[in-house]
């Protein structure tokens, strides 16, 4: 069997509506590795629909590959502003870094790295309520050693965290229910619900975060969670609730808005 050629890969990704048809076949084609009936699978599934990262195996974050499966959640390029806040927020010293709905552990994994590279001790810990999620980001934080716990929010958390969170990453799900059935295929057909359904106003998931973190969080500590602009008021009102000073960050070369909130006290 013959492998396709490059153009003939880009012409069908570009009939099945791949925007970035021309990257997507050079990914599939690095994939396949010269393998014709492995290249003619990726590309009739992608056409199919099946998120290009499931096929890959990863997705590049913040400049690195990290390791994805079926039934876990894709980190969106836009979440790459919330580690980028993260990282600017971040000090040299001891840190006890959260990743909490950690998904495949990306925002855990690239905060991290780079606090580390500037000068930080971090302690890193994740948690998810999805096993598949669970299993996936222990296979990418085993580098770092960090631990990845299953369970609920801050149910999954060890108690010895509590009050002595430095930065807490939060990417909760916030898309209304009744627009989940607006998202692409690729998202509402192939992601976790658990990871789309952010409830009534896509904020009940944000709130539990909310009222969990004035605890969890150290004094001067800091949630960050990613909402839309039209969540911005309502979710800085529910952490000025809970005794969290808030603050908004917007990007606009990642199309990104994050909510920030930080329990009053010197950091220690």
């Amino acid at each position: 069997m013959t492998v396709p050629a490059p153009a003939d890969v880009v012409v069908a990704l570009r009939t099945a509506g791949c925007v970035f048809a021309e990257d997507e076949a050079a990914l599939l084609l690095e994939a396949a590795a010269g393998d014709a009936s492995r290249l003619d699978e990726l590309v009739t599934r992608r056409v199919a629909g099946t998120p290009l990262e499931y096929l890959l195996g990863w997705v590049e974050f913040r400049g690195r590959r990290i390791g994805v499966r079926p039934g876990v959640f894709v980190p969106r390029q836009r979440t790459a502003f919330l580690v980028e806040l993260a990282v600017a927020g971040g000090r040299p010293g001891a840190m006890c870094v959260v990743d909490l709905c950690c998904g495949c552990g990306a925002l855990g994994l690239s905060a991290a790295t780079e606090l580390t590279a500037r000068g930080a001790v971090v302690e890193l810990v994740a948690a998810d309520i999805d096993p598949v999620a669970v299993a996936c980001a222990r296979e990418n934080l085993t580098p770092l050693s960090a631990p990845v716990f299953a369970g609920d929010l801050f149910d999954a958390l060890p108690r010895d965290l509590r009050g002595r969170i430095d930065v807490l990453l939060a990417n909760t799900p916030y898309v209304p229910s009744e627009r989940v059935a607006d998202m692409p295929p690729e998202a509402r057909e192939h992601e976790p619900l658990v990871a789309l359904d952010g409830g009534p106003d896509g904020l009940a998931v944000f709130r539990r975060v909310a009222e969990g973190a004035a605890h969890w969080l150290a004094p001067g500590g800091t949630v960050l969670v990613e909402t839309s602009t039209g969540q911005v008021q309502t979710a800085c009102a529910i952490l000025a609730e809970h005794g969290l000073a808030p603050r908004v960050e917007r990007s606009e070369e990642y199309y990104a808005t994050v909510v920030l909130g930080t329990r009053s006290g010197d950091p220690r």
